[in-house]
């Protein structure tokens, strides 16, 4: 197979075109839902139903004990209906999921990783695709927007201790903005060829001359809020390789545009809601140009065709869809990575190992370009404010950012969170290594094996999902630590934003004096682009140097 540059450049300029389009639009809207003051019939019933006032904000604590608590009812529900799939209506021959799958699959959904340690269409029914999995596809896209929000309601307030309403934030983003979006594209996909029914499909296998029964469901409104909400989790086991996920090349692409709208359009919302949309603007741009720097350099790396596997197949060919090719491939594997959704419409465990290494980096950089829902936003916030702080330190000035003092308790908190994430990735991959019970699921040797322990484990602790497919995470000792590294990976880095958010809503607002750093701008982009890229580094580039490194330039 060949590598088609045109193509890949074509089709990664549309993408920006439709991007840039939307951005205001999706970006205005984003901005008068968490900030209106109206409530809907609908939502009034479901307060009512479930005893919140919502006309009372919260304190951080609060705030942070709904999102915790909400997610750990969600976790223990899934698991436990999982569990019983035996005896639910529906579900055919299936029988209860394996518990330490069941455990797993309940942490991956709710954590918006969705990892997925097992085959779909073989393990689990239409009632917990669709009635567990798909809506959790949602709520945890949601809580990853509210929590973002909660933390520009920090930066923009003034002495006060309040930052809003979890509940009533989690049922706006979900009930005006997710169901709609996911409605329209779900539709648009079943224009497209995606499978909507709920019955199986037979199929004629015209290499083998055989016909195959192949389990049908409600994948196009699944596969809508799986790239919308940048949640990644396929209805069948090969994901967005499969046809009945991804039909045809026009799709494939609209599956990236959507995996990247609503991350590409919360910067227009940031800047609407401190009253500067130049803020905005220069954090769009940060994610712009990283997302378009690491696309070309995968398309590149994927088109270079290195490394000693690639050259033992003949070139480029397996492990990716012949009905697509390695420049939809590479665009969609950059994409996927650079949010953290995680689907993927080729085998990552085949990339040529400078790509797969490209795929580990974007996941490293934090998955802020343009990142998850919500949380791509505030991560770069969190980066911006490092970027300020490191500014200040060069000119002897206490730094600032939108009129927020950043001390020394904003300064642990940031130093916190972008500590959180590397310290998992390489403990657990460190740890796992070490034990032989663990590595030996990952069968591969050499560079390679180290690779698919530090790919599942970078892509665990970033909520991202996708996996180098060599490794096998269903037994009890990976899947527990992969659950840990989820777990951890989501929650204590929102445990950080909300306090950090906290203690920057108590402040009051410091005028801009003639020494004040302006956060707009290119000046302030390139040095937010430096410390990102940096600290990904720094982090990270010993254990790439084991791994995808060493493999890539072994001839």
């Amino acid at each position: 197979m060949t590598f088609n540059t045109l193509s890949f450049l074509l089709q990664a300029g549309a993408l920006l075109v439709a991007l840039a389009a939307a951005h205001k639009p999706l970006g205005l809207y984003l901005a008068r839902v968490v900030e209106g003051t109206r409530t809907a019939r609908a939502e009034r019933l479901l307060y009512r139903l479930t005893g919140v006032d919502a006309g009372t904000e919260q304190t951080w604590p609060v705030y942070l004990r709904g999102v915790l608590a909400f997610s750990a009812v969600s976790i223990l529900l899934v698991f436990a209906l999982q569990r019983l799939q035996g005896v639910i209506p529906g579900t055919g021959p299936l029988t209860g999921v394996d518990p330490w799958v069941a455990m797993n699959t309940a942490i991956s959904f709710v954590t918006n990783t969705n990892w997925q340690t097992y085959a779909p269409e073989a393990t689990v029914g239409i009632f917990v695709q669709m009635g567990l999995l798909a809506v959790q596809n949602f709520l945890s896209a949601a809580v990853g927007i509210v929590v973002a929000v909660a933390l520009i309601r920090g930066l923009v307030r003034v002495r006060t201790d309040r930052l809003g309403n979890f509940w009533v934030d989690l049922t706006r983003v979900t009930y005006r903005v997710l169901l709609p979006l996911a409605f329209v594209s779900a539709v648009l996909l079943v224009l497209g060829g995606v499978v909507q029914n709920f019955w199986s499909t037979d199929v004629a296998n015209q290499a083998m001359g055989v016909n195959q029964t192949i389990p049908g469901g409600p994948v196009a409104s699944q596969e809508a809020i799986k790239v919308l909400g940048t949640n990644g989790g396929g209805y069948f086991n090969a994901n967005s390789a499969h046809p009945f996920e991804n039909p045809n090349a026009a799709v494939s692409l609209f599956q990236v545009f959507l995996l990247l709208l609503i991350p590409s359009a919360l910067p227009y919302t940031f800047g609407r809601l401190v009253g500067d949309r130049r803020q905005g603007f220069t954090v769009a741009a940060v994610m712009g140009t990283l997302w378009l720097a690491s696309t070309l350099l995968t398309g590149w790396a994927v088109s270079s065709a290195q490394g000693t596997a690639t050259a033992a197949a003949g070139g480029l060919g397996e492990g990716f869809e012949q009905r697509f090719g390695p420049a939809p491939a590479a665009l969609y594997a950059a994409s996927t990575t650079l949010t953290s959704t995680g689907a993927v419409n080729a085998a990552h465990d085949s990339l040529p190992p400078l790509a797969g290494g490209m795929t580990m980096i974007n996941m490293m950089l934090g998955e802020v370009a343009p990142g998850g829902t919500g949380s791509g936003l505030y991560g770069l916030l969190i980066l911006s404010i490092i970027a300020v702080f490191i500014a200040g330190l060069m000119v002897g000035r206490t730094p600032e950012y939108l009129g927020k003092k950043i001390g020394p308790t904003e300064m642990k908190l940031a130093a916190l969170y972008i500590l959180v994430t590397p310290t998992l990735v390489l403990a657990l991959a460190g740890a796992t290594v070490l034990l032989p019970d663990a590595v030996a699921n990952a069968p591969a040797t050499g560079p390679h094996q180290f690779s698919e322990v530090l790919y599942a484990f970078t892509s665990g602790a970033n909520n991202n999902g996708s996996a180098f497919g060599g490794i096998t995470s269903s037994g009890p000792l990976l899947s527990t630590l992969l659950g840990l590294a989820m777990l951890l990976g989501r929650f204590l880095p929102i445990v950080l934003v909300l306090a950090l958010a906290g203690s920057l809503a108590r402040q009051g607002k410091i005028p801009v004096s003639a020494g004040t750093l302006p956060t707009h701008g290119p000046l302030f982009a390139v040095l937010l682009l430096g410390v990102t890229v940096i600290l990904t580094a720094l982090s990270y580039f010993p254990a790439l140097a084991l791994g995808p490194l060493a493999e890539g330039l072994i001839r």
